[in-house]
């Protein structure tokens, strides 16, 4: 067994940084403005942090020439950016509105809006089984229907 293997940083930890903050932005940015925002998904952020994390992680786990102390800086790193992103969004608006994508109306007074569900890439059965999950049986009975930022639904009824 070699200890001071496992503990000892196999490449400079600066570069580990530089490769931790430079993947986080990139896959954040692909995340936020190229990929499809899914109805009742999981947040943005969340699902980076989960599949990037895991990925740092099995570097240091799986024993293939990196060692645990640059697999838990890069987790370290990544989990940084992220808390570092959800207290600049709770303290500043701009950075919120750059981080959460905004509502989106999808129906209005009983109509679809289309150009907003294309842009959204959301079919009409999606949109009808949201108001269903709702318990709405028609879209008549909608009076606004918003997609949100962390990809679930919220619905207002007509009274």
């Amino acid at each position: 067994m070699d200890w001071p293997g496992i503990f000892a940083f196999s490449i400079p930890p600066l570069e580990t940084l530089v490769r931790g903050t430079v993947m986080y932005w990139l896959l954040f940015l692909l995340f936020r403005f190229v990929v499809r925002r899914d109805v009742g998904s999981m947040g943005i952020a969340d699902i980076l942090l989960i599949v990037i994390v895991a990925d740092a992680a099995q570097n240091g786990m799986a024993g293939d020439g990196k060692s645990v102390t640059d697999a838990a800086l890069l987790v370290i790193t990544l989990v940084a950016w992220n808390m570092a992103l959800d207290r600049l969004a709770f303290h500043f608006p701009p950075v919120r509105r750059f981080v959460d994508p905004e509502k989106v109306m999808l129906i209005r007074n009983g109509r679809k809006l289309r150009d907003n569900m294309r842009r959204q890439s959301i079919t009409d059965e999606e949109l009808e089984a949201k108001y269903r999950q709702q318990g709405i049986e028609s879209i008549d009975d909608v009076k606004a229907l918003y997609l949100e930022a962390d990809g679930n639904v919220s619905v207002i009824k007509r009274k």
